[in-house]
């Protein structure tokens, strides 16, 4: 099954400072059928203007992904880390126990980001951050695993649940397959840029893909495509 959700019927607000869009129900928006999908409960969609970010503020028991699609966001929090992640990298925060973090925008330009909450696959524990570089160019084609709590991905950032983010850019008319981790899984596809087809549904850029109940499925670009993939369980 593949449910397709457009961008224009995503929930949202604009704060000035910061255009957001929810995939699933987050701070003002709420409906009952988006709350989350399997242990995806967020996926947000944020423009940030310049010299503007989020402020310090808490996080608990929950994995937060951050993919940046242009521009850069610049970390820090009570752990002590800081750090700057730039167009196409990623981080990734375990929240764990607790932790305050704030992100901003420190760039000329706006700072255009994909944010991820997963469900952890157990509360507490230490919290911790990271981030590292993954160039476009070695997921021409194919899918690469960016973060992972799933044995055997080693060389993805490590969170603490059993999924996966994974991102692949695809020229137009090139295919590529996902097989899932295993049965029963739930994934959730978002085009960063261009137009694709997902067995047959069409998606535009930065609509949504619901899928499930499929043990693989076959993604073909009609237009040039970069693309955000999590796999997760129920």
């Amino acid at each position: 099954m593949i449910e397709h959700r457009s961008f224009a019927d995503l929930g949202g607000a604009n704060h000035g400072w910061l255009d957001a869009k929810h995939h699933f129900s987050f701070a003002g928006y709420h409906d009952p059928e988006r709350m989350h999908w399997g242990a995806l409960r967020v996926w947000n969609d944020d423009t940030i203007q310049p010299g503007t970010g989020f402020p310090p503020h808490p996080h608990a028991d929950m994995e937060i992904i951050t993919y940046v699609r242009e521009g850069a966001i610049t970390h820090q929090d009570s752990l002590g880390n800081t750090g700057r992640t730039g167009a196409g990298d990623v981080q990734v925060m375990s929240a764990g126990s607790g932790v305050r973090h704030s992100e901003y925008n420190q760039e000329p330009g706006v700072t255009r980001i994909f944010q991820i909450w997963i469900f952890p696959d157990q509360k507490g524990g230490a919290p911790s951050w990271g981030a590292r570089p993954f160039p476009k160019g070695e997921r021409s084609g194919r899918f690469v695993t960016l973060a992972s709590g799933i044995a055997g991905d080693e060389d993805a950032l490590p969170i603490r649940t059993d999924a996966r983010v994974l991102g692949a850019t695809l020229k137009a008319g090139e295919s590529t397959e996902y097989r899932f981790a295993g049965p029963g899984r739930y994934g959730y596809l978002v085009p960063a840029k261009g137009k694709v087809e997902v067995d047959g549904v069409t998606l535009e850029a930065r609509d949504g893909a619901a899928i499930s109940q499929l043990d693989s499925f076959r993604i073909t670009a009609l237009e040039d495509a970069e693309l955000v993939l999590v796999d997760t369980a129920g």
